[in-house]
């Protein structure tokens, strides 16, 4: 029962939930817990998929039971299979943090040569980097020795405070070592069987985490000239490998109608936001797997030795 239970969780977690919480509008107020109930949901989600790896085999052995010739083989192949499991999502998690670091060393010394020193030190040098370019692109590119990445065209069509919101957007994903989260997401997604993979985490918690460097930057820039620089902006190179699917500009609007607004008071949401994330590693952990194990141990075929 408690395999069975597990993996309802797992799938409803999997399948069912990313779309409707990627189609909810709350986390638009709210955006760094909604972050960290992705994460929650992402985690619980593996946990869901070890649990049922390793209850379904003891239940069906101590059902049979613990003196059955297949028990111990059962429960080998059942620990040899959550190790795999493990072991993909790491390898996974490796390869992407690899590329990714690989793509931005090259990158990052691209920028160096290519950049046109008069002009981003007028804008006080340090990381900051302008490149000859036609379209209005603004990224950061994370590192040891992260830079913030203006096409010559930013300065052109953008005043000064606007610029200096673009840049304090760019430095909080920086600050926030927004690259490790979607390197995350990322390595999971491409972890996971097709049959079972969503877009839907990813994408959404990439629009979260420029979400979170907006708010960082009307902080310090003030919304206006934030707003009127997003609005002039091309699209810039993600997170991550996995571009985010943005049909008709929705993610852009979403955040212009943010800034058009005040700052939203997240407080109440954030603390629901956080009793859920808990609530989600907490279930499969204290309800249903405690209660299973306590089973299990007293049908270990070696507890009396």
């Amino acid at each position: 029962m408690t395999a069975l239970l597990l993996g309802a969780l797992g799938l409803t977690l999997s399948l069912a939930v990313p779309g409707v919480l990627a189609g909810a509008r709350w986390p638009d107020r709210a955006p760094v817990a909604a972050v960290l109930l992705w994460q929650a949901l992402t985690l619980t989600s593996v946990l869901c998929a070890l649990g049922v790896v390793l209850a379904a085999p003891e239940e069906m052995t101590r059902a049979a039971g613990a003196d059955h010739p297949w028990t111990v083989v059962a429960l080998v192949l059942s620990l040899a299979v959550a190790a795999t499991i493990v072991i993909r999502l790491l390898i996974s998690l490796i390869k992407v943090s690899a590329r990714a670091r690989a793509r931005r060393e090259r990158h990052r010394m691209l920028a160096d040569l290519l950049d046109r020193a008069e002009r981003h030190r007028e804008l006080g040098g340090g990381e900051v980097r302008v490149l000859d370019g036609a379209l209005p692109l603004a990224y950061c590119v994370p590192g040891r020795e992260p830079r913030v990445v203006l096409s010559d065209a930013v300065l052109r069509i953008l005043d000064r405070e606007q610029v200096d919101a673009v840049l304090e957007h760019e430095r909080a994903h920086l600050r926030h070592k927004h690259e490790l989260v979607m390197e995350s997401f990322t390595a999971f997604y491409q972890a996971v069987p097709r049959p079972l993979r969503s877009r839907a985490p990813l994408d959404a918690v990439h629009l979260l985490l420029e979400m979170v460097s907006d708010d960082a930057a009307r902080r310090r820039a003030g919304p206006a000239p934030l707003r009127a620089a997003l609005a002039r902006l091309s699209d810039a190179v993600p997170l991550a490998e996995e571009a985010p699917a943005d049909p008709a500009g929705e993610s852009r609007r979403r955040r212009l109608d943010r800034l058009a607004g005040p700052a939203p008071n997240s407080t109440g949401l954030s603390v629901l936001a956080g009793v859920a994330a808990v609530g989600l590693l907490v279930l499969p952990t204290v309800i249903l797997v405690v209660p299973w194990l306590d089973q299990a141990l007293d049908a270990w075929p070696f507890r009396s030795l």
